[in-house]
């Protein structure tokens, strides 16, 4: 079964690495390169890499209804289409393959229909998500369901953590539908067409930054949503979706990227540390510990590396 490969950013390069090992990607689809940083230098897409590296011809259309483009599609003759996080899809592009046009998404569809699904539920505070397979149809997101897989959430789980788990998860997910539309067997389902899901929008900027007021869980959510923290002091770098949550302290902008709910050690002010090993934002029953933040013009660094050149007074403003 020949494959034309949809996609773009790094989730979707891990994924297609993997599963080119056992399935026939006769071409790749991605983004136009793009000019980045001070010598704007050309900068190819994690996508366009891996097909460099496994020797795949790469596409890059500026416009999916080019008719050049959609000619060139046709004479390849793939069999299936497999769209990971790419942009929409006009139908002439999608209705061309015999087998469909499959599309992963990462939560349990209908929820999370959107721009943003793993943000939103770690946002939200859920116990869990998961990952879908589908057909793609003219509504984004709502076409006909292959097959889904659950992914437990703890309470400190981050975005960057549950990125990495999708990947894993997502490369066997999809050499099983694979696996199955090669032989036919297929069983759709049809999703539910109620408005009563949770929804996914992207991620705008006014929502990185953190509102003390509201409660210590939706903070600690908020934090761990858009965080890029793996474990130990490693971050995920160049990642959109982990841009990482901030707030001001005495006018400087602080980026967190982990945080934990632990109990209050002294109730007297609103910020409480020993300007040694903790730093703590009371609340009202709980303390959010900062474990590791990244001040303005620094580099990400855990509490103690923080304390140690910055004496924390319990009148300092955070805002």
């Amino acid at each position: 079964m020949n494959i034309i490969f949809f996609g773009t950013p790094k989730f979707a390069s891990e994924i297609l690495k993997e599963i080119s090992k056992k399935n026939n990607v006769v071409a790749i689809v991605t983004s136009v390169d793009s000019k980045k940083g001070r010598g704007k230098k050309i900068q190819h897409t994690d996508v366009k890499k891996i097909g460099v590296e496994l020797n795949i011809p790469v596409i890059q259309p500026e416009n999916l209804k080019e008719e050049s483009f959609i000619e060139n599609l046709k004479k390849i003759n793939a069999d299936l289409f497999l769209v990971i996080a790419f942009r929409k899809l006009p139908k002439k592009v999608w209705n061309i393959p015999k087998k469909g046009t499959i599309n992963l998404h990462t939560s349990l569809l209908p929820n999370y229909r959107g721009a943003a699904p793993i943000n939103w539920s770690l946002i939200n505070g859920d116990k869990s998500t998961g990952i879908t397979t589908f057909y793609i149809n003219e509504e984004i997101d709502q076409g006909d369901i292959i097959l889904q897989k659950s992914i437990s959430l703890d309470t400190n789980t981050t975005a960057a953590q549950l990125h990495q788990k999708m990947i894993l998860e997502s490369i066997i997910l999809i050499n099983n539908t694979l696996s199955k539309t090669k032989d036919g067997l297929v069983e759709k389902i049809t999703q539910n067409d109620n408005n009563d899901f949770k929804k996914a929008p992207k991620i705008k900027k006014e929502l990185l930054k953190i509102d003390f007021d509201k409660d210590i869980f939706s903070v600690h959510n908020l934090i761990r949503g858009l965080s890029p923290f793996l474990e130990n002091r490693q971050l995920l770098s160049g990642v959109e979706i982990c841009p990482s949550a901030w707030f001001y302290l005495n006018n400087k902008r602080i980026k967190v990227q982990k945080t934990l709910i632990t109990e209050i050690k002294n109730s007297k002010s609103k910020i409480d540390t020993d300007n040694k090993s903790y730093l703590h934002i009371n609340f009202r029953d709980k303390a959010l510990s900062l474990e590791m933040i990244q001040p303005e013009g620094k580099k990400p660094m855990d509490i103690k590396s923080f304390l140690l050149g910055n004496s924390i007074d319990v009148t300092d403003i955070i805002s």
